[in-house]
């Protein structure tokens, strides 16, 4: 995110000695200058300044990450994955949010996985692309090298690439710890075309900078109740020769011999934001508008988008909910996290849902929602959208939660034969 923080203590001019407090007459040791920066030399970056040699390791051991593996959407079908069936109540508690993501969907870009997570993280660093992690529900602290944040319901936390942290959920006698989780291969920035050439967001965007909460730091070992020589396990996610079912992708955890937590202070352009989805403000028109003005991120090949509460179409003769219409170029992904689905009854959609609509299937609404809509002033939805542009393989979470007849649910005759009775993309009143 290009708006310049710094925090804590930095020395006043950058690639300079910068050394610890010391006795009269003595130099301190100099604190260790590490350049986190993005494409080489050539894009947004940040200076850190820590108490060790950021290099060092003490040992390093294969993480086996999980299952990977993905299966191609074929035949071709649209599809309803139900990741509230995912994970067992008696699970929760040993489950964090890390090592307990299960795949859902993935391509070459981007994976989406599902957790529900009682159990504190490891520390881990995505060393492939960066994260943005929807809280659906509950709460965490997140702990990084840059500083904490607490999230909640409604919570994005975009962390870039190689960050050091771990996620600490908080107790609730409502609901678990519900991450959805949005794995790059590249990096997740605003939408380009809300943004000057010098990186501020534009007068037209859906949100600004006063929206986004960068974190508190900067955080120490002894800030989290740790010593600063504790001996640390980080697990990595990289890229390397792994089984092809894993696209490429393995794990490995270095262990430190200090705590992981010892920047002093940094500054500069990037570092993990939190961005919570009511502050979002809907762009809305007098005719149906197009899914892009939901845009709310974006990263190689694939888009992220949030439908919310809003005012809808106010021409007098309009239809508000969408037209049906192809993805010649996108798979489209949508999880329904909050709203109204009274008028979804018979598709199978629900709060927990993603629906999958692949490129080639033309979706839309269920049958009579076109004219069950009209006159209709406001919706009262929350989702999360993910269009790739390239085709998305279902995960081994995904294939375990295919509700195996969403498919049938634009048929009455596919309801003859066992299908639901009407259907729809969960579309009928707003999204799509």
């Amino acid at each position: 995110m290009a708006f310049y923080q710094h925090q804590g203590n930095i020395p006043p001019k950058r690639h300079t000695q910068h050394r610890r407090p010391a006795g009269r007459g003595t130099k301190g040791e100099l604190y260790y200058e590490e350049l986190m920066g993005e494409e080489g030399f050539s894009s947004d970056s940040s200076l850190l300044y820590h108490r060790n040699i950021p290099s060092t390791i003490a040992a390093a051991r294969e993480w086996v990450i999980g299952d990977l593996s993905t299966a191609p959407n074929h035949p071709l079908m649209p599809r309803h994955l139900k990741l509230h069936d995912l994970f067992e109540a008696k699970d929760v508690k040993t489950t964090d949010v890390v090592t307990g993501r299960r795949l859902v969907l993935g391509n070459g870009d981007v994976r989406i996985s599902y957790a529900v997570a009682g159990a504190p993280s490891p520390w881990y660093r995505n060393g492939i692309g960066d994260e943005c992690v929807y809280v659906e529900r509950g709460r965490a602290r997140v702990e990084t090298v840059f500083g904490a944040f607490d999230v909640a319901e409604g919570d994005y936390l975009v962390i870039p690439r190689a960050t050091t942290h771990r996620w600490i959920p908080r107790r609730s006698s409502k609901e678990p710890l519900r991450a959805y989780c949005i794995e790059a291969n590249s990096h997740i920035t605003p939408p380009k075309r809300y943004l000057s050439k010098y990186g501020q967001l534009l007068e037209h965007a859906p949100y600004c900078e006063r929206d986004l909460r960068g974190p508190a730091g900067p955080l120490l070992a002894e800030d989290v109740g740790a010593a600063a020589n504790d001996e640390t396990e980080v697990f990595i996610k990289h890229r390397g020769n792994g089984p092809s079912s894993s696209g490429g992708i393995v794990g490995t955890v270095h262990t430190l011999p200090f705590h992981p937590l010892d920047v002093v202070g940094w500054d500069g352009y990037l570092y993990p934001y939190a961005f919570n989805v009511r502050d979002f403000e809907p762009i809305t028109g007098r005719v149906h508008q197009p899914p892009p003005v939901h845009q709310v991120f974006e990263g190689w090949n694939f888009v992220i988008c949030n439908f919310v509460p809003r005012k809808v179409d106010y021409h007098p003769l309009s239809i508000p909910v969408p037209y049906y219409h192809s993805n010649v170029d996108s798979d489209e992904i949508m999880f329904y996290v909050d709203g109204d689905y009274e008028a979804r009854k018979g598709s199978g959609i629900g709060k927990g849902s993603v629906s999958v609509h692949p490129g080639g299937h033309a979706h839309g609404p269920q049958p009579g929602a076109s004219e069950a809509s009209i006159g209709v002033e406001y919706f009262d939805e929350l989702a999360v959208m993910v269009d790739t542009f390239r085709p998305l393989e279902l995960g081994e979470g995904g294939r375990a939660v295919d509700d195996g007849k969403y498919a049938w649910s634009w048929s009455r005759a596919g309801a003859a034969a066992g299908g639901p009775a009407r259907g729809g993309d969960g579309s009928d009143y707003s999204i799509g």
